[in-house]
């Protein structure tokens, strides 16, 4: 996908951005979470004959971290309230695309890159902002 292609899709919708990046997902391995999780390349062969897959780099185990920690929090108790509940399901998944990102600023070197993912960490955080402060006014006390 052209990265102008990305940037507005990061730019229009988290959703369509999640749809980008979970086609990426799919070309380094089965994705799984409706294309939200890439799979970190297996450590050792699986014994049939196939030579041993490379090591988890520093990133592979960052990405992951930040992917898992994301699904944890988007596991949220239901409340009947879509609009609540949609609000709280996102924040963790833009709080993982903001982690994501961050995991390519430390270890990407491709400029356009390392710009969309501080597009998307500058998107993301606002979005994240007003989730909260909607929260705040519409969600049932716990």
């Amino acid at each position: 996908m052209p990265l102008h292609t990305a940037r507005r899709a990061a730019q229009m919708s988290p959703v369509l951005f999640a749809l980008a990046f979970g086609a990426y997902a799919q070309t380094t391995e089965q994705a799984d979470h409706a294309g939200h999780t890439m799979a970190a390349p297996a450590e050792t062969s699986a014994g049939d004959g196939a030579p041993p897959a490379r090591a988890l780099s520093d990133a592979d185990q960052a990405f992951k971290a930040a992917m898992e920690k994301m699904h944890e929090g988007m596991a949220i108790e239901l409340s009947g309230d879509p609009d609540v509940d949609f609000a709280r399901g996102m924040i963790a998944h833009h709080q993982g695309a903001i982690d994501m990102a961050n995991v390519l600023l430390d270890h990407g070197d491709d400029p356009d890159m390392r710009a969309l993912a501080e597009e998307i960490i500058a998107a993301q955080e606002a979005e994240i902002a007003t989730m909260q402060a909607w929260l705040k006014v519409n969600a049932p006390s716990n």
